[in-house]
């Protein structure tokens, strides 16, 4: 079930005699709320971004079965529950479509064009949604492998991937026909995917094999098989598409691969765990989130620098800092913080942590939806 937290203030205005020397502790208490007012107004203005209208923010909030909706321009956040713990979400590049992965929760029902039969209980889902209007319910519930852990979906939206760690495929979903068409093999446990810029490559992380899987998009076969290093855990193309960036989460690195040899041409050290990365449209910057481990979360952002193939920034966010997304015009960045239960808001050009967010519990996967034109 969901839990549910509301935050309210309450204020009272009490009426002192003032007396004798009493003024001047009058006056120093009319003083300190002038300060107290003045840094509150600061604080405000901080949290206060100039995002562009229609521009929101979506994340997997898996630890609180439900998906939190932020629309940047109003600082509003809305969060709605759903029938998976969801590990983590996709928009669709058209953004009329709002992808979740996960586990379905105990005793739930299933939907009609993934309705589930004997065996299919222990199955993950893929749930499709309207991003405009998630308090509508589910539009389709697909049946997709064990324990899936990320989704993504191809430029035209007419599928859609997705990594089941709990039985090492990837499969593949029909989004028109509304049905699972293929399960491809991969190594062991397969985590974050990402589809290659001219959309024929599939790159999968594999977990607790070290190695990087790559998957052809016309044949839906596995093509190569890369070693990369310990814990592989999420994967990130540069926009021409000619280097991956990987993170090792148990050797605090980032590994290089060179797409067009499928080889690793090296690794860059970087903050306490990093769990997802994502570059910017420029090609400059890849973005590396540090979660640390649940007993001691980290707090950091590491920024890659392409060109010198070194870390140059490093940002503090919330703790467990642990999903990446960028926003189409590459000012932002919005990174989830898994044990703060937050949201930052990175502005590019200063390296600055500009907004915070309180969102659901245990916020994981993230998805930014740019303004329609």
């Amino acid at each position: 079930m969901m839990n549910r937290f509301s935050n309210y203030h309450s204020s009272k205005t009490i009426a002192l005699p003032v007396h004798g020397d009493q003024y001047y502790q009058h006056g120093l208490m009319v003083l300190a709320a002038a300060a107290l007012m003045m840094a509150s107004v600061a604080i405000a203005q901080a949290q206060t971004a100039p995002f562009d209208r229609g521009s929101f923010v979506f994340t997997a909030d898996e630890h609180g079965n439900s998906i939190s909706t932020i629309d940047l321009a109003a600082g509003s956040v809305a969060t709605t529950p759903i029938p998976v713990s969801p590990h983590n979400i996709q928009i669709t590049a058209d953004g009329t479509r709002l992808l979740a992965v996960g586990e379905p929760e105990e005793g739930h029902g299933h939907g009609e064009s993934g309705g589930a039969h004997d065996g299919d209980e222990a199955k993950g889902r893929l749930l499709v949604l309207d991003p405009a209007g998630l308090a509508s319910g589910v539009l389709d519930e697909i049946i997709v492998g064990a324990h899936p852990a990320h989704v993504v979906a191809d430029q035209n939206g007419e599928r859609a991937y997705v990594t089941n760690a709990g039985d090492n495929t990837v499969s593949v979903v029909d989004l028109v026909a509304r049905k699972l068409v293929a399960n491809i093999d991969t190594g062991r446990y397969p985590h974050g995917l990402r589809i290659s810029p001219d959309g024929r490559e599939i790159y999968v992380a594999n977990v607790e094999e070290g190695t990087v899987s790559v998957i052809g998009t016309e044949g839906l076969t596995e093509l190569a098989r890369i070693p990369v290093g310990n814990t592989p855990v999420q994967v990130g193309f540069t926009p021409e598409g000619t280097k991956v960036y990987v993170s090792l989460r148990d050797e605090n690195r980032v590994a290089v691969i060179d797409t067009a040899t499928r080889s690793l041409i090296g690794t860059i050290e970087v903050g306490r765990n990093p769990i997802q990365v994502h570059a910017t449209p420029d090609g400059r910057s890849v973005y590396v989130a540090n979660q640390g481990t649940d007993a001691e979360p980290a707090d950091t952002v590491s920024v890659i620098d392409v060109a010198s193939g070194r870390v140059v920034e490093t940002i503090r966010t919330g703790m467990g800092a642990h999903g990446v997304v960028v926003s189409g015009d590459g000012a932002w960045v919005f990174v989830t913080n898994i044990a703060d239960g937050t949201v930052s808001a990175i502005e590019v050009a200063t390296g600055n942590v500009v907004a915070s967010f309180s969102v659901g519990r245990g916020p994981n996967g993230i998805t930014y939806r740019s303004p329609k034109p």
